[in-house]
């Protein structure tokens, strides 16, 4: 329909459905008349035809006619003052009995603008931020919207439906005819919220442990802005961080929300929502997420059974949990990898070194690894873990000893002595206060076996007492005079003696010879325990004197702690007077009746030899001759029972030697002396038997 316009005395009439501005609300006196008017009605006052259609009118008739429409346009207000005067005298004034007012209303939803007018049967109109929607009530060329109510009662209510963003505007409510406008109502049209867009939704993959940041934006054109929260099994998260882009025209754009958390391996599958609201939808829309973690192993392992005796098998059990899954096995003892370990089982046989050396698993994936590991509790008998050491401490000082079993259960460990089974103590540790030379010796620490039968044992450790020498003189066995003798002390000290000294009335000698006297050192065989190492000092006299049986030989030593001595006399060995007679009257008659029975027997037969009887002589071997020359000693007698000195007996009378045969005679030393029987000449010149003692001239008897 194509729109047109005339004159009128208020200013031009659209037809219906023509948008265009409202005319000017005048006075009362002078109102303005300009309006929609409803199609083929024509206008309160007619208007006049266009000038462009008319033709121009001569000048006598220009000056007539504006004349005339002076005339006129002074008329007009004097009749429309009197109409209102009139009307006013008839009844009341037109009023707006009910105005319009601001309204919120859903995008498509309906929206109802009231307007209520009394004493008024006027043109009605609504106007849209300032532009007229036209007086009829269907309101043609809007088809969303209408005029409803009863128009003879004054109703005049604008509908609009469904209402559209275009439809947000200031509304007013206008009686054109008596001058009258509503107060403007503005429409809010609000826009619900769309479900929220959480980005990499609706499974988030995370990594257990690595904070990350789950974001959440709003979508569409909601208005106003919604507000976006966060919950988690129904209860809201607070520490979101909240931000609004604005665009920029100055109006707001989509808001976004962030939410900032660490995730552990337990937020796997944990369902999160993010949730837009405002007042357009006060319940709000959601958008649910699912976390879906990427975590290392959660490993936990176990051992079958935890409580072993040593020697039996033990399975330990690693179960992990992983996503992604599980790469890899990895098993350890102590901390050195158990070669050819795999998989998720270990089964070892358990020994002692389990108890302090536990079992680890680790277990691998894409993300990382996880370690457990445990001890088991192994039952086995005591083990020496460290011996008690060997001591050395002075005399009066205190001396301790440790020594430590392990074992499970814990081992009893005893101290005693050794060749002494009274119980010094208990437990690892053995204290001696003020030590003396009585507690040097050795001290046994001691573990009886465990339940099971195995293990225990015992570790001993020597305690040497340092104090001053002490020294002890040895046997001497009785000397001849003129003989060799010799003297021994034994001399035990710790620490070691700087010198051993004998000394007489003479002199001292330490090592070496001097005169007659000669002095060797050598150790002993086998010292006393706990007395430190042993010393044999030997004295030897060559050629004994009638003084060396009558005085002392001193033997002494030193060291740091102190002296000690002892004195050693030398025994003599004489033969009897008696037994000296007899033996030198049988020697002379033996000798002669050998020389006459020799002498008569070789000249009668020098192939035979009837008897011979040979006198014994005893060949000694001093140690250290090197010149193998050996000279004749005293022959020996038989001694009385109080000599304590080796004695050689010389019976002549057993001594029967065959002319083919050597007589060899036993050594009564033993090795120490050789001695060796000669058998008689078989030429006739020499018919007597003797013993020849090979000496270098010393005697040194043990």
């Amino acid at each position: 329909m194509t729109p047109r316009a005339w004159l009128g005395p208020g200013g031009p009439t659209h037809l219906p459905g023509q948008l265009r501005s409202a005319p000017p609300v005048g006075s009362v006196g002078t109102p303005q008349l300009g309006g929609m008017q409803p199609s083929g009605q024509a206008a309160r006052f007619p208007a006049s035809p266009p000038d462009s259609a008319r033709a121009p009118p001569p000048p006598s008739r220009r000056l007539a006619t504006t004349a005339e429409g002076h005339t006129l346009r002074m008329l007009v207000p004097a009749l429309l003052v009197l109409f209102f005067c009139l009307r006013g005298r008839a009844g009341l004034s037109p009023h707006f009995l009910q105005q319009p007012e601001d309204l919120v209303v859903l995008l498509g939803g309906e929206a109802r603008l009231p307007c209520a007018l009394g004493a008024y049967w006027g043109l009605v109109q609504w106007t849209k931020d300032g532009l007229a929607l036209g007086g009829e009530r269907d309101l043609p060329g809007w088809s969303r919207y209408w005029i409803s109510g009863n128009a003879a009662s004054g109703q005049h209510n604008l509908h609009i439906k469904p209402v559209e963003l275009e439809d947000e505007a200031s509304y007013e409510c206008q009686a054109t005819q008596a001058g009258l406008r509503s107060r403007p109502a503005q429409l809010h049209v609000l826009v619900p919220p769309e479900p929220p867009q959480v980005l990499g939704g609706p499974s988030v993959s995370l990594v257990a442990g690595v904070p990350a940041n789950l974001t959440c934006r709003s979508r569409g054109d909601a208005r106003p802005t919604p507000e976006l929260l966060w919950f988690r099994d129904g209860v809201r998260l607070d520490g979101a961080t909240f931000r609004q882009t604005l665009l920029k025209e100055g109006t707001t754009g989509s808001a976004e929300s962030i939410l900032s958390l660490t995730p552990s391996s337990r937020d796997d599958g944990a369902s999160f929502i993010c949730r837009a609201r405002s007042q357009a939808l006060p319940a709000g829309k959601d958008t649910a997420i699912t976390l879906s973690l990427q975590y290392p192993p959660v490993v936990t392992l176990s051992a079958e059974p935890q409580t072993v005796q040593e020697g039996e098998k033990v399975t330990f059990l690693c179960q992990a949990t992983a996503q992604p899954p599980v790469t890899g096995y990895r098993w350890a003892k102590g901390g050195s990898p158990v070669l050819g370990a795999r998989g998720p089982m270990l089964e070892v046989v358990a020994d002692a070194s389990f108890l302090t050396a536990p079992v680890s698993c680790e277990v691998s994936n894409a993300v990382g690894s996880a370690n457990r590991s445990t001890a088991l509790d192994v039952q086995f008998g005591p083990i020496l873990h460290a011996k008690p050491k060997p001591l050395s401490v002075d005399v009066g000082e205190d001396a301790s000893f440790s020594c430590v079993w392990r074992g499970n259960p814990l081992p009893r460990v005893t101290w005693t002595r050794r060749g002494d089974a009274q119980v010094l103590a208990s437990g690892p540790t053995l204290r001696l206060p003020a030590v003396g030379p009585e507690d040097a010796g050795d001290y046994v620490c001691r573990a009886e076996p465990g339940l099971s039968g195995l293990g225990g044992g015992a570790a001993e450790a020597r305690l040497t007492v340092n104090a001053p020498p002490v020294v002890t003189a040895l046997p001497s066995a009785p000397a001849f005079l003129r003989g060799p003798a010799r003297l021994q002390c034994l001399v035990f000290a710790s620490p070691a003696p700087e010198a051993v000294v004998w000394s007489w009335d003479e002199g001292f000698l330490t090592a070496g010879s001097r005169g007659r006297f000669l002095v060797e050192t050598f150790p002993a065989p086998e010292g006393r325990g706990g007395q430190g190492p042993g010393l044999i000092s030997v004295l030897h006299i060559s050629g004994t004197q009638e003084s060396d049986f009558s005085r002392g030989f001193n033997c002494s030593a030193r060291n740091r702690l102190g002296e000690g001595g002892t004195q050693v006399s030398l025994g003599r060995r004489d033969l009897l007077p008696t037994v000296r007679i007899v033996a030198g009257v049988a020697t002379v008659a033996m000798t002669l009746l050998m020389v006459i029975t020799g002498v008569a027997l070789c000249c009668w037969h020098h192939s035979k030899a009837s008897a011979s009887f040979s006198k014994q002589k005893n060949l000694v071997r001093i140690p250290g001759s090197s010149d193998g020359s050996s000279s004749r000693g005293p022959e020996e007698e038989t001694g009385s029972g109080k000599d304590q000195g080796p004695v050689v007996h010389t019976n002549h009378s057993d001594l029967v030697l065959d002319e083919e045969e050597a007589l060899e005679t036993k050594d009564p030393t033993n090795g120490y002396y050789k001695v060796r029987g000669v058998s008689p000449s078989t030429s006739p010149d020499s018919c007597v038997t003797c013993l020849q003692l090979k000496s270098p001239g010393v005697f040194n008897l043990p």
